[in-house]
């Protein structure tokens, strides 16, 4: 393939780019890939996660803070960002999916899934992306947003390449694969709570290994492992940029880069859809494409 590689990398809010990815972004930047992050929201239901940046000032203009903290990250990491232009849902304390715990009537979540897949149909024709990657059918957590990011990209992947639907968008666009974030699963979370212990250092993870329901963990569904450890500190950076929802001295930061970079030195996928024949497991998200 000679054409230029594009990925997508669909988020449900400023900062979960960062989180998720992030590397892996930078590492495709470098080598001449173009990368698009599409954001669902604008945070605008977020809580001011760092506590330095707890202030009065901050929440009545949240808004506009998390989008200039989304320009930053984007910055820092070299990719292209579109918002999709959707309120965010919140997370109400104990909702999930089947509780009776109302969101905001103009959260993104309660959106109808035509409505709230056509923005991301008209961005993957118009971007033409051969990789999208986007979050598991849990949405890696259960935060409407989330669930609801992964809903819509399903949507739009199988839609943007049908020319009897969304018409008004332009000629269809078929991406070749889709990817879902594997990268907080109990393998991970293992190795780098091992590497502490050895170097004799305090384990963050300690409580998490010990105290979390790991039935569901997603560790096996793994199909593809992109090595990018070179870039854990591009997306240290980026992290930071989002100083509303990061502390610099919290957990995120807590395990020295060194031992990140060799006790886990790659970010985790499975690949869900290919168009392409790609032998697995894989070490690129363009296997069978390049």
């Amino acid at each position: 393939m000679t054409e230029q590689l594009r990925l997508m990398c669909v988020h449900a809010h400023p900062d979960d780019e960062s989180s998720k990815g992030a590397a892996t972004m930078a590492k495709y930047v470098t080598e001449g890939v173009d990368v698009l992050v599409a954001t669902c929201t604008g945070g605008e239901r977020g809580s001011v996660l760092n506590k330095k940046m707890d202030r009065p000032e901050v929440w009545r203009d949240i808004a506009s803070i998390r989008a200039g903290e989304m320009d930053r990250a984007r910055e820092i990491l070299g990719v292209k960002q579109a918002w999709l232009g959707f309120v965010d849902s919140g997370l109400p304390e104990g909702w999930l999916p089947d509780s009776d715990i109302a969101l905001p009537e103009d959260c993104f979540y309660l959106e109808p899934l035509e409505v709230a897949a056509a923005p991301l149909v008209r961005l993957i024709r118009q971007f033409k992306p051969q990789v999208v990657v986007t979050y598991d059918e849990d949405g890696g957590y259960p935060h409407p947003d989330h669930i609801k990011t992964h809903v819509i990209t399903m949507e739009a992947f199988e839609a943007a390449g049908d020319p009897d639907r969304y018409r008004e968008f332009g000629e269809p666009w078929k991406p070749s694969k889709l990817y879902y974030h594997m990268s907080f699963g109990r393998a991970r979370m293992t190795a780098l709570h091992e590497a502490m212990l050895a170097e004799g250092l305090e384990s963050p993870y300690a409580d998490w290994l010990a105290n979390r329901d790991w039935t569901d963990d997603k560790g096996e569904r793994v199909t593809t492992k992109v090595d990018c450890s070179e870039y854990f500190p591009v997306r240290d950076d980026a992290l930071r940029a989002h100083a509303t929802q990061v502390d610099p001295d919290g957990f995120w930061f807590q395990v020295p880069m060194e031992l990140q970079q060799k006790a886990w030195p790659t970010e985790d996928y499975e690949l869900v859809k290919s168009l392409v024949p790609s032998r697995l497991p894989e070490d690129d998200l363009f296997a069978g494409l390049r």
